[in-house]
């Protein structure tokens, strides 16, 4: 089969979750979070949830169970994946990956590298699977948001949950 095929062979509208990882940043300002959810809209897709959390471990962790709970088939965070001290959103999320996307960070970096030069290399963007989903992990600029979300994810976003809903595969499992 294509890769075409493949992506045809995704469901047409996909229930994504949006969780915002930030100390500073409330609903009100929050861009990043106010992109996906338009872009997810725009994209034909169903808003299954959002929440803006601190970028705490357990905090970012509950927000994922309530994706988890309002059955949604992915779930897209951002923010707290630099480098400094608070930045603590990358070991909450990769920490609870079954199994690792590698080529979504690898890719993204590719094509920030291209955006901002050698400062794409302070990204910690990882995506994976979780019970069942998939999880990606962004940075919460609007520039790195808008770029992993058109360049990434929108485009691979059906397919990939047609991957995960294949029958005989347990959720997360080989």
């Amino acid at each position: 089969m294509s890769h075409q095929e493949h992506r045809a062979a995704g469901p047409r509208s996909v229930r994504v979750f949006v969780i915002t990882a930030s100390d500073t940043r409330g609903e009100a300002e929050d861009e990043s979070g106010r992109l996906l959810r338009e872009g997810i809209a725009a994209a034909g897709h169903q808003l299954a949830g959002y929440r803006v959390v601190k970028d705490e471990p357990d905090e970012i962790r509950a927000a994922l169970a309530a994706a988890d709970q309002a059955a949604a088939q992915a779930v897209v965070v951002n923010g707290g994946t630099g480098i400094a001290a608070r930045d603590r959103t990358y070991e909450a999320v990769a920490g609870l990956l079954e199994k690792r996307l590698d080529g979504f960070g690898e890719l993204f970096r590719m094509l920030s590298y291209q955006e901002v030069g050698s400062a794409a290399m302070l990204s910690r963007a990882v995506a994976g699977v979780w019970r069942g989903k998939v999880v990606f992990s962004l940075p919460g600029s609007r520039a790195a948001v808008r770029l992993g979300w058109e360049k990434l994810i929108a485009p691979e976003l059906p397919h990939l949950c047609h991957e995960l809903g294949k029958p005989g595969r347990a959720p997360g499992g080989s």
